[in-house]
């Protein structure tokens, strides 16, 4: 039978897990985070801790500060652009569809990003997950006004710098094929309708694989860089292309012969705002597709 620490901790699980996946972007270390909560829980004196869930809050919350400010100085030499790690994940139907559609989309996390690593936890902690600001505070190790003056700073990032994203997964899904349709018939004119005239692309190869070192802007851009990618595609065996979820979002994962990327959409008002494209086969997490 668990010790009623170990139940106690259980039930706040998923919630810690949640907490540390909006914060850090990646499955893999949230889980990390959690456990070294864990273990810190662990060891603490029965009887010393009088509310779990807020000391597991702040404790889970440094520790992924943490591995942002760390991750931070990581990404200062990393070549071209940063996408978070791609989770893929079957998609079966609108039922798996509903199972995770509160996981967080690639827009928000592409967002999330580019904030500070004091600003992401104060707006994941506060605005996601109502966080006091004298709680947040703690884990900043500052004042409630400065953990507030953060969460402001990271809202206005979100609100105004954001890839436009409303659609849900079956709309997604929809957009995205009409897309990848266009661009396999060459079909420069239809590829560049389906995207919105602000549409950005961005590909991650980490420095593994060749990909564009910028975002690419703009329908007509855009569309011809992905009609050029069609047909390079083309030209690789055994191509195969899957239809599958990440962040609860759709997705397709592209592979053949020393090919692998997933590619994923933000879209908005029956058209694509963001094409999220990751290749460095170390943020490509494939699970039961390997």
């Amino acid at each position: 039978m668990p010790s009623p620490t170990v139940t106690e901790f259980e039930t706040h699980r998923p919630y810690l897990m949640a907490v540390a996946y909006r914060m850090l972007g990646n499955r893999a270390e949230a889980e990390d985070a959690v456990q070294e909560a864990w273990l810190r829980y662990a060891q603490q004196p029965e009887g010393e801790i009088r509310d779990a869930r807020g000391w597991l809050t702040t404790v889970t919350g440094r520790i992924c500060l943490d591995q942002l400010n760390s991750a931070r100085v990581r990404r200062t030499a990393y070549p071209g652009e940063w996408l978070p790690a791609f989770v893929i994940e079957p998609d079966a139907g609108p039922a798996d569809r509903a199972e995770i559609a509160d996981q967080v989309s690639l827009a928000l996390l592409v967002v999330l990003e580019r904030l500070t690593p004091e600003q992401r936890v104060a707006f994941v902690l506060h605005d996601a997950f109502g966080v006091p600001f004298g709680e947040v505070a703690a884990v900043l190790d500052g004042t409630p006004a400065a953990a507030r003056q953060h969460a402001s700073r990271a809202r206005r990032a979100v609100s105004g710098g954001g890839v436009r994203h409303t659609a849900g997964p079956a709309e997604q899904r929809r957009v995205l094929d009409a897309f990848l349709a266009a661009a396999q018939n060459g079909d420069l004119r239809t590829l560049a309708a389906v995207l919105a005239p602000d549409v950005v692309a961005i590909s991650d190869g980490g420095g593994v694989v060749r990909s564009a070192l910028r975002p690419i802007l703009g329908a007509e851009k855009v569309a011809r860089f992905y009609l050029g990618l069609a047909r390079k595609f083309a030209a690789v065996r055994d191509v195969t292309m899957e239809p599958v979820l990440v962040g609860g979002g759709a997705a397709m994962l592209i592979r053949g012969e020393g090919l692998r990327v997933a590619l994923g959409v933000a879209v908005d008002d029956g058209r694509i705002t963001g094409i999220f494209s990751q290749q460095n086969p170390e943020k490509l997490v494939l699970g039961d597709f390997e």
